[in-house]
Order: structure tokens, then C-alpha cells, then sequence
């Protein structure tokens, strides 16, 4: 029987500093490491997700190869257990505290080793990676196993895993199974990889408490084409859902002697809110982030409810305030705030301290002079890209006079816009004031992630919320007083019962609601929840005590960032001892895995935390520090001189008609030779000058037409038309005028409208409403927005897509084609054209499922029709009535967008409109 080899039997030692981690797969040399299984397991109980990914891989090659295991894990999981069996070996990995790690950590270091074998790969994902050297026909199975507490987002769970084999596996397969006692109320899954042709291999079974999700392809269906041996199972699989609650005390469960409670009530009113807007215009905000920041100010402005106040203040070297006090969100006023905000530009240097304390001080105005309405709600939102130039600069400073004045009065969140912040500044001056910080990652969305952030504050419910239960009965209580309730958030509790507890655990939530203090009430029978507890398939054992040290743990390391030097100690400790009781991999701790004797090289590796270095030691270093920040982007090189050896000749190849032209670039000065100009790297020239003195053209004598013929184009929609002779009608808009409905169909609850502009003769946005689903469909030149309660999620375009929710099915190919469907609704598409007329184009399947009461600039056309006979001298003209209203209608060829770009060539009947 083979053993676990121990520790000093082995020559290397790979060391797993301050990890926190969540999915991905194994990966390696073609035809050589073949990885013949891979199965994800995952069981979420209770929110509890506990996620096991087994790999097992044999070396086909002669010859000594090197497997490589590699996943992407959730930012908030904490690593639990990884071990690697290699010919029947166990090398299990053993968690230290990581002090005691450190000598290999550093021996590695010095040697010039990366430290990076964990690291950031994305907004919620961070990559872990091991290596080891597998002889001729060996077998390895690698098993990783990690844990989280899902939270609760915008009204929804989610569970992301990232599957990326980069092979074809015999046995692929994903299990999730899902346990809520108190009722999955909605559930969808999404993918990034999936396709109509792999939709039978999911399959989702659910009942009232649980859900099993399955994804189990066969070879053929993992194939990219039966000529193609590539996978198509690369990229997310995610799984959102909820569960059913009341307006009631929560939800408390038991376990194996420890408990959690879960408290979200649902139909509690708004508390209004006074709400100050600080926002940096200094010079580093030029260009796209200024322009993001105006885009998202606007539409945060507009979701304001009438019952709040607020105000902006901008700055830059100085700060300036928009008004003098507080101003009601009247319809008038947001208007005036977004002319303003329109004409916020950047320039000048950063003065956060001043920025702050002026928006404290015009809250600090209003309070005295009792214009904050009683019960209500202040918050600042702080937004800065980059750390204070002018004025207070120390960090340490601006922190302490910022707690200082607002003396926890307000409520303050802090969003750092790109990587040059130092996030743990920012970290710290939101948690030492009741709020949270959130990095803004630069990308075509960041404007829709400043507006998910304010949709996640924007509805304060409760305030001073407070959790009792009876001393005798409970004890180790994670958190019990929350500083604010958000619609759409949950607060969860934990703690461990008392031996010789009641049968039954009595718990009050105590809140302030607007004017009024309010009490819920609820209780757990402690044996009947036991009980529900006790079936194998969905429950892993003790989960609810991991739940509550897991949960104990975060908010350790929360409190360690705005605790004083004093407290830090003590917290340290505590946290320190549950996560190497719990085996949890933390900032705290470290994992030592052995390998077998005789391979020299060791790896080292530690987690990447969100304040940049990387390192565990920068994380116990500087919280609440200030530093430059991993990730920023380097400097563009500068462009100087450089001397072409002769004339350079082009020749325009135009995708639209114009003249024949061969320019010629004649007698250009470009500075120093080509031969002293330096090359990078990638054999590209840097430090160029070029300076063009003449350009000299040919064009078609006069009186002559240009010699290409002008191509044809795809018309602005293509309308199928069920019953009629005719079977598409293409539809030219000529005539627009600011956002127009297309159609609008209430028996089937859904709406499109769209903004065409005729300067570029294309559509600048179309977007579908599904009114039942409360769900809204934005289709950009960039990306593609899908909006529920206030959710958004962000697609670009020709990445895959698959989602099915209650009600709707999104996919999206790799040609960029987004297509909604549902059994008995019209199927609707949206696609970026990218052939000759490009741009947005509007697609419409199975139309024949219009009612009767469609209408709308296209939706008319699907309601009764008549077409005239052609005219008798030319047949390639008609003319089309339509509710009263005559269209002349011509026989054209135009590009069917509908195919794949460049498109093929169709005859319809073209009307303009």
C-alpha cells in the first residue's frame, strides 16, 4: 500500500504563499501529457460553495515530460487541500503559517525564480498553477479543492467556474448541486463556451430546495469541427440564482452544533438619501476616463429618486462644489446637475483631503441647519484615479483628517478608476468610515461599472441594524451590527451553539426604518434543521462550521485594515489560528507541497491581493498603505526621426467606391538613417519622425466615371414577411430623428427601439425590452449591455455566449450574432456587421408570432398588407399600403447581413422610410 512520502524524504518543496483562489484546468504539451479526466465538483449548501477539481493526466511521450496543472479560482475562495498523486504517491500539501514558509519563499527569490505561480487574471479571478515532471507512461492526478461564501449582488448568487482543457478529455464532466432550505426561487445558467450544439450535454434538474446542473460532452461534441482536434470548451460557466424570502426576521440554519443567519426582507420601503458626489478631474483623467465618468454620472443623476439630495463636487489642484448647499433631486435640478457634469474636463494636479473635506463640510451645513430629513440616509462617493499631488499629501494624513471630520456621521465608498490608486489607501479610508472601496477596471465598460456600483448603495433600507440572540445559547457570533441594509444585499451572521442549548434558537434584528425603530423576530427548531441537513449528496459534512470560520476569517482581515496598531496584533493572531485549524490558505498563511525526490527546481508561490504588489509580506506591510500599484501600464515608447533608404510607395485598396489612386510618398524627410534608427525587440522601429511634403494622385480624366463599380450594400433591416409572396422586404431609413420605436408587440411583452444616425447611415443603438422579465437588451458598435433589477452584465461582441433564464435564451456565436428566443415568442437578433455597410443590424425569426396589436416603424409591416401589381412598363416597382400609408417599393440586389460577412446577394422588393 502506498503512503504519503513525507516531507524530508523529498527534494522540493513547493510553497503556496497568502492564496486566495476559484476555477480553471489543467494544461499541456499536445499529444504528450494527455489529459484523460477532468471532473469538477461542486456543492453549494447553504450559499457555502465547496468546489473539488480532479485532474488526471497520463505521459504518452518516451521520453520525461512536464505536466502543468492550472485553474482559475474566485478571488474570495480560500484554497483548502491540493494534492498530487503521481504512480500511487500521495504529495499532499500541508498549510503553515507563512513565516514558517519563508525560508524557501526567499531561497527562491534569491535565485531569480518567479514568485508568481498565483496571480490576478481578471477582475474576479485569480490563476494558480504547479508543475511536475511525469516519467514515460506515468499517471498523475491532481486534485485541488477550495471554498466560498457567495454573496449576495444585486439580488442574485453566483457561482463562476472556469473550464480551460485545451485538449479534448475523454471523461469532461461538471457537477453542481445546490441545497436552499429556503427555496431556489429563480435559477439560470451561462456560458462562454457553450453552443446550440453543446446545449445536450447540460442538462438542469431542480426542484423546491435544490438544483442539480450537469455538463457532461462527449468527445465529438467537444470537438471545434470533425476536421478540428481543438476543444470548444474554453472560457466561464456560471450559475446566478436566488432563494425565496419574506418580510420577515431571515432565515436561520443549523448544523452539526453551529448555525448561520441569513436576513434580506423583502418589501421594505426606500430610505431617502443625502448623497455627495467627489469626483477627480485632475489631468491623469483625460481622454476615455473622463469621458466614462461623465457618461456615468449622467445616468446615475437620472436614477436619483425624488425624495433625495445631493450634490457634486469636483476637483482637481482645487476643489469645487456644484451648489452651495444640499439640492432636492428635483426633475429641474438634475437637468442643471447634468449640464454640469457634461462640462467636467480634466486637467491640473490631485487634492483628495480638500476634495473630502469639503463634501463632509456641506453635509455638516445641512445637518445643522436641519435640512437632512430625519431617518434619512448621507452618503459620499468618492471616484479618483491616482494619489494626491496637491496639498495634504500623506496618506496616513488625509485618512486621519478625513475619519476625523466625518466622525461617523456619514458613510463613505471610495472607487479607485484603474491600477495607478493605491486601492489599499483607498480600502482603508472606506472602512474606517462604514462604507467599501471597489476597483474601476479601464475598459469600454467602465462607465456601466461606476453605475453598478451606485445601483448597489442607491437603495438603503435599513440603518443601525442589530442581530440578538440569547446569551446563553450562542456564542463566537461573527459580525451582529451592520452599519446599513442595501435592497439587494443580504447580511449573514454565524456562531456556534452552546452545549445543553434549547431546542429551539430565538433570534431579533433590530433596525432603524425612516422615522421609526423596527424589531423582526424569528426562530430555528434546532432538531428539524438538523435535519434537513442530512442528505449526503448535497451536503459535505461540518460545512456550516467551515461557513462560519471562513466568514469569521474575512472579516478578521477586514478589520485588520482599519484596526490601530494596538488591536492589529490580537486580530492577527486570531485569524492566523482559524485558518491553520480550518486548513485555509490565506494572507495569513502558507501551503508547503511536496514533490518527488530528485526534481531540483522548486516553486514558489504566493496570492495577489488587490492593493498591487502581490506578496503577503506588501499585504501585512501595507494595509492601509500607499504605493504604486501592479498592473499599471507601462510607458508608450516616445516617437522621434528615422530615414527611409528611398521613396516609400503605398497603394489604397478602398472597401467603397472611390477614384483609382496610387499615392506616392516623394521626397519625405526622415531624419537619421534606417540603418541608426533603433529597433525594439519585435524588430518595430521606435523614435520616428515622419514628416510627408507631397503626395501626388491619379485620378480618372474628366468627364469619365470612376472605375470600380459601387459594391452592394446590406439595407439598414431585412424583414421576412410570413404568408406573403414577397418573403423579405428591405427596409432603407432615410429619415430620423431622435430614438425611434421599431417595434412594439404587448401581447408578447416586448418592445425595440432604436437610435439611427444618417450621417453614417447605421443604427448607434438598438435596444430590446422584455417587459414580463423586467429584462433590457442594449446592442452598441461595442458591446452588447443585458440589464435585470438594476443588474448589468457587459458581452462583447464575437465572444460566445450561452444563457438560459426563466422565460428567455440568449446566445451569441462567434460571428457576433445575439439571438433572443423563447418557445412562443418571436425570436429576435442583434448583430455588428462588419461587411460592406457596416454597422448594428436588427434581426426578426419566427415573425408569424406577432399578434395582431404589433405596430412601430418595422412592426407595421406585420400588420396587414397590400401589395399593389407592378407597375405595366416596369416591373421592378410596386407599391406596398400599409395601415392606409403607400410605400413605393423597388426590385433591388442587396447584401443579406443576415449570412456571414462579406454576406450574399438577395433580390428584395426596398422601401424607404
Amino acid at each position: 500500500m502506498n503512503t504519503p512520502a513525507p516531507a524530508c524524504a523529498c527534494g522540493i518543496v513547493l510553497v503556496l504563499l497568502s492564496l486566495l483562489t476559484g476555477p480553471q484546468t489543467t494544461t499541456a504539451q499536445k499529444n504528450d501529457i494527455d489529459i484523460y479526466s477532468l471532473i469538477v465538483d461542486s456543492k453549494v449548501s447553504s450559499r457555502f460553495a465547496h468546489t473539488v477539481i480532479t485532474s488526471r493526466v497520463v505521459n504518452r511521450a518516451d521520453t520525461m515530460q512536464e505536466a502543468t496543472f492550472q485553474m482559475e479560482l474566485p478571488k474570495k475562495a480560500f484554497i483548502t487541500n491540493f494534492s498530487m498523486i503521481i504512480d500511487g504517491v500521495t504529495y499532499p500539501g500541508n498549510i503553515k503559517e507563512k513565516a514558517a514558509a519563508q525560508q524557501q519563499y526567499s531561497e527562491a527569490v534569491a535565485r531569480g525564480e518567479s514568485a508568481g505561480l498565483v496571480k490576478a487574471t481578471g477582475r474576479k479571478m485569480e490563476q494558480f498553477q504547479v508543475s511536475v515532471s511525469v516519467a514515460p507512461a506515468a499517471k498523475v492526478t491532481f486534485e485541488l479543492v477550495y471554498e466560498e461564501l457567495l454573496k449576495r449582488h444585486l439580488g442574485l448568487y453566483e457561482l463562476l467556474l472556469k473550464v480551460r482543457p485545451q485538449q479534448l478529455v475523454k471523461h469532461l464532466q461538471m457537477d453542481i448541486h445546490i441545497f436552499e432550505p429556503q427555496g431556489i426561487s429563480f435559477l439560470e445558467t451561462e456560458s462562454t463556451f457553450l453552443t446550440n450544439e453543446l446545449a445536450d450535454a447540460l442538462t438542469v434538474s431542480q426542484n423546491k430546495t435544490k438544483a442539480h446542473i450537469r455538463f457532461k460532452p462527449t468527445l465529438s461534441q467537444q470537438q471545434k469541427s470533425p476536421e478540428q482536434q481543438d476543444t470548444v470548451v474554453d472560457g466561464n460557466f456560471i450559475i446566478r440564482y436566488d432563494v425565496n424570502r419574506t418580510l420577515s426576521g431571515g432565515s436561520i440554519q443549523i448544523e452539526n452544533g453551529y448555525f448561520v443567519h441569513y436576513f434580506a426582507p423583502e418589501g421594505l420601503p426606500t430610505i431617502p438619501k443625502n448623497v455627495i458626489f467627489v469626483i477627480d478631474k485632475s489631468g491623469s483623467m483625460q481622454g476615455k476616463k473622463i469621458q466614462q465618468t461623465r457618461e456615468a454620472l449622467i445616468k446615475i443623476l437620472d436614477d436619483l429618486s425624488p425624495k433625495d439630495q445631493f450634490n457634486l463636487v469636483s476637483f482637481s489642484g482645487e476643489a469645487t462644489q456644484w451648489m452651495p448647499s444640499l439640492m432636492p433631486a428635483s426633475a429641474e435640478n438634475v437637468e442643471k446637475a447634468r449640464s454640469y457634469a457634461s462640462g467636467i474636463w480634466a486637467q491640473g494636479g490631485t487634492n483628495i483631503n480638500g476634495a473630502m473635506l469639503m463634501a463632509v463640510q456641506l453635509l455638516d451645513k445641512a445637518n445643522q441647519e436641519e435640512l437632512l430629513p430625519f431617518g434619512s440616509v448621507s452618503l459620499i462617493i468618492l471616484l479618483t484615479d491616482g494619489d494626491p499631488t496637491v496639498g495634504e499629501t500623506n496618506p496616513k494624513n488625509i485618512q486621519k483628517n478625513v475619519q476625523d471630520a466625518i466622525d461617523g456621521q456619514y458613510s463613505l465608498f471610495c472607487l479607485g478608476f484603474g491600477f495607478d490608486v493605491s486601492y489599499a489607501f483607498l480600502e482603508k479610508l472606506a472602512l474606517d468610515n462604514g462604507g467599501l472601496a471597489r476597483r474601476i477596471y479601464e475598459d469600454s465598460d467602465s462607465a456601466l461599472q461606476l453605475q453598478d456600483f451606485y445601483q448597489e448603495v442607491a437603495n438603503p433600507l435599513l440603518t443601525a441594524v442589530a442581530f440578538e440572540y440569547p446569551s446563553n445559547t450562542v456564542e463566537e457570533v461573527t459580525q451582529d451590527n451592520f452599519q446599513l441594509l442595501f435592497k439587494g444585499s443580504e447580511m449573514v451572521v454565524a456562531g456556534k451553539l452552546r452545549d445543553q442549548g434549547p431546542d429551539v434558537l430565538t433570534a431579533k434584528v433590530n433596525g432603524h426604518l425612516l422615522m421609526q425603530n423596527i424589531t423582526f423576530q424569528t426562530e430555528a427548531k434546532v432538531a428539524e434543521q438538523e435535519k434537513e441537513f442530512q442528505s449526503p449528496k448535497y451536503i459535505f459534512h461540518n460545512f456550516m462550521e467551515r461557513l462560519w470560520a471562513y466568514l469569521t476569517i474575512q472579516q478578521l482581515l477586514e478589520k485588520i485594515v482599519s484596526a490601530s496598531d494596538a488591536e492589529k496584533q490580537a486580530l492577527e493572531t486570531r485569524a492566523l489560528g482559524l485558518s491553520l485549524n480550518y486548513s485555509f490558505v490565506t494572507p495569513l498563511t502558507s501551503m508547503v507541497i511536496t514533490k518527488p525526490e530528485g526534481q531540483e527546481e522548486s516553486q514558489v508561490a504566493e496570492k495577489p491581493v488587490e492593493n498591487g504588489s502581490g506578496s503577503a509580506d506588501s499585504w501585512l506591510a501595507n494595509r492601509g498603505g500607499f504605493g504604486r500599484q501592479a498592473g499599471a501600464p507601462g510607458k508608450i515608447p516616445s516617437l522621434s526621426r528615422y530615414k527611409s533608404p528611398g521613396p516609400v510607395h503605398y497603394r489604397h485598396l478602398p472597401s467603397h467606391p472611390v477614384y483609382d489612386m496610387s499615392p506616392v510618398l516623394m521626397g519625405a524627410d526622415f531624419g537619421p538613417s534606417l540603418e541608426s534608427a533603433p529597433a525594439g525587440p519585435d524588430g518595430v522601429f521606435y523614435d520616428m519622425d515622419l514628416r510627408i511634403t507631397e503626395i501626388t494622385m491619379t485620378a480618372p480624366p474628366p468627364g469619365t466615371s470612376p472605375a470600380v463599380p459601387a459594391p452592394i450594400q446590406a439595407p439598414s433591416v431585412i424583414l421576412p414577411l410570413p404568408g406573403q409572396s414577397v418573403d423579405q422586404l428591405c427596409v432603407d431609413i432615410k429619415h430620423s430623428q431622435g430614438p425611434m420605436n421599431l417595434l412594439s408587440d404587448p401581447d408578447q411583452g416586448v418592445e425595440v427601439t432604436g437610435q439611427y444616425e444618417m450621417e453614417k447611415a447605421q443604427f448607434s443603438w438598438i435596444e430590446v425590452t422584455f417587459k414580463n422579465l423586467q429584462l433590457q437588451v442594449r446592442a452598441s458598435p461595442e458591446h452588447v449591455v443585458v440589464t435585470r433589477n438594476r443588474r448589468n452584465s457587459v458581452y462583447k461582441w464575437k465572444e460566445t455566449l450561452f444563457s438560459v433564464m426563466p422565460g428567455l435564451k440568449m446566445t451569441m456565436d462567434e460571428a457576433g450574432l445575439l439571438l433572443l428566443s423563447s418557445p412562443d415568442r418571436v425570436t429576435i437578433g442583434l448583430l455588428f456587421w462588419d461587411g460592406p455597410g457596416q454597422g448594428l443590424r436588427l434581426l426578426l425569426r419566427d415573425t408569424d408570432r406577432f399578434s395582431s396589436h404589433v405596430s412601430g416603424t418595422l412592426g407595421q409591416f406585420y400588420q396587414d398588407l397590400l401589395w399593389e401589381p407592378p407597375a405595366a412598363d416596369d416591373d421592378s416597382k410596386r407599391t406596398l399600403s400599409v395601415q392606409g400609408h403607400d410605400h413605393s417599393a423597388t426590385r433591388e440586389l442587396k447584401l443579406d447581413y443576415q449570412e456571414k460577412a462579406p454576406g450574399t446577394e438577395i433580390s428584395c422588393w426596398s422601401v424607404e422610410l
